[in-house]
Order: C-alpha cells, then sequence, then structure tokens
C-alpha cells in the first residue's frame, strides 16, 4: 500500500533545449505544488529504470522527445512492466506514446484528422495540395519534417520507405490544443497567428468544440493521466486533428491565469491520488 505521503519519481530532463518553450520552468513550478501532496524526487530519463522500484508512483513529463534516449526509454517501459510500477501517464496509450501511426488508423477509421497515408501508392487518397507535410512516424517536436512540392511528394514518400508519413499542407485558419487531466477537460489555447505557434492566448471552446476533442480522448482509453489533443481550423471552419500528445504534453502553463492554473493543478493532485488508490 502506499504510504500516507506518497513517493512520487518525476521524470524529467530540465537541460532539454525546446523551442519557444522553457519546459524547466514549468516543471520548477508543477514539482513545487505537487510536494504539497507528495513525497517526490526528480529524475532524468536515462535514470529513471534503475530508481522507479523505490517509488509508489513515476510521473512522465517533460521529459523530452524519446528520440534522444529511445534506449533509455524502453528499458523503463520493459522495468515498469516487470514490477508493475504505477506509471503516469499509463504506458497503454495508443497515440504519440506509441509513434505517429495511429493518424493513419484515424484516417482510416475516417476520424476528422487531417488525412494521412505512409505509402505513395496510397497518395491519391489525399485531397490534391501544393504542398505536402513529410514527418517521421517517431518524430517530435517537428524533428524531421518537412515541407515538400508536389512534384516531388511521391519521390520523398518512396524514399521514406513506410517510416514517414505523408499528409496534404492545409492553409488552417489557427491551431488550438485541447488540455485534460484523465477524461475531464480543463483549458485550451490556441495561436491566432499561425506563424507564431507558441504565442498561445486562451480559447473558449465550444461545446461541439469538446465534443470533438473528447472523442480522441475516449478512442485512447488513457484512465489515469495528462493529454493534449492538438487541432487546426480547416479552411471549412471544421477542426481536425493535427495530434494527441498522450506522453509529456508540454502544458503551457505561463499562459494561464492564477484561477485556471491552481485549478490544474488540483485536478493533477486528485488523479495522481485515485491512480495511486486504484
Amino acid at each position: 500500500m502506499p504510504s500516507e505521503r506518497p513517493r512520487i519519481l518525476y521524470v524529467t530532463d530540465l537541460a532539454y533545449p525546446a523551442r519557444g518553450r522553457r519546459y524547466c520552468d514549468e516543471d520548477i513550478f508543477l514539482t513545487s505544488r505537487l510536494r504539497e501532496d507528495f513525497d517526490l524526487a526528480l529524475c532524468h530519463p536515462a535514470e529513471a529504470a534503475g530508481l522507479l522500484d523505490a517509488f509508489d508512483a513515476v510521473v512522465v513529463r517533460n521529459s523530452g522527445p524519446v528520440l534522444a534516449h529511445r534506449a533509455a526509454y524502453n528499458a523503463f517501459r520493459e522495468r515498469a512492466a516487470e514490477c508493475g510500477a504505477r506509471v503516469y501517464n499509463q504506458l497503454t496509450g495508443r497515440a504519440d506514446m506509441a509513434g505517429k501511426q495511429y493518424l493513419l488508423e484515424l484516417t482510416a477509421a475516417g476520424h476528422p484528422v487531417i488525412p494521412t497515408v505512409d505509402r505513395p501508392e496510397d497518395l491519391h487518397r489525399l485531397p490534391a495540395a501544393d504542398q505536402y507535410v513529410v514527418k517521421p512516424k517517431l518524430g517530435a517536436d517537428s524533428i524531421g519534417l518537412r515541407i515538400v512540392p508536389a512534384d516531388r511528394v511521391r519521390e520523398t514518400a518512396s524514399a521514406g520507405a513506410g517510416d514517414v508519413l505523408v499528409q496534404p499542407r492545409i492553409d488552417f485558419a489557427y491551431e488550438v490544443s485541447f488540455y485534460f487531466v484523465d477524461h475531464d477537460f480543463q483549458y485550451a489555447l490556441y495561436a491566432p497567428d499561425p506563424d507564431r505557434r507558441w504565442q498561445l492566448e486562451p480559447y473558449d471552446a465550444t461545446d461541439e468544440d469538446l465534443a470533438f476533442a473528447r472523442r480522441f480522448i475516449e478512442w485512447n482509453g488513457i484512465d489515469h493521466g495528462i493529454q493534449r489533443v492538438d487541432a487546426c481550423r480547416a479552411p471549412g471552419g471544421e477542426l481536425l486533428l493535427v495530434e494527441l500528445e498522450d506522453l509529456n504534453p508540454y502544458l503551457s502553463l505561463d499562459a494561464l491565469d492564477e484561477t485556471v492554473r491552481d485549478a490544474f493543478v488540483t485536478a493533477v493532485r486528485g488523479s495522481l491520488r485515485r491512480f495511486l488508490a486504484a
């Protein structure tokens, strides 16, 4: 049974050089608040597998893309499975946690997602466009993402040999993100200027917007964790999924007012306590 003050191993890379953001500030703030309820220690992703046995739960937060430490991440997952460690987010995620293959699955199932294929022979399934986005299936933080003209997309997809995804480049009005703790919506932020994607402002989500976001939270099936649904407002006015971040989504807490930020922290505390009691 967990101790009266549960012990949390908080996995983060405070030195990760994120573009346009300071991951470390977010984790310093969040851990300072979680320490009010939990005994908490921070560790680098490379050290997590060797330390998790000594804690009641492991929280994976701003650890950076696992591409930078793939072997350590795989060792962590294997060790967590062996010893039955409680990992938050739960490691059952079907979205970015497992790569971007899910975008193909969602496209095939008819969900409102940017149309995605991974084979040159399937390019005819995409809407015609002047330019296409080509990105690695195991990419993150736009690493390896390329914009290619229509006359080169077949060549580029063929060179990727099934390891890349291809999408039409959409002239969207803005990007918007919906943040959830467990299955509960917390807040939404958007970038009014598509060329300044990290200049975020609060977004007043409609019932229709939240129904869109919740369908992906339900699809993913994570009961305990923090997820971010990223979408774009397409030219026709509809929302299309860009990605579902279910591993270590950056939360942009600095874009929130104090009331919303405090409510989010309260939600995370409650979620962790439920997770430990499950």
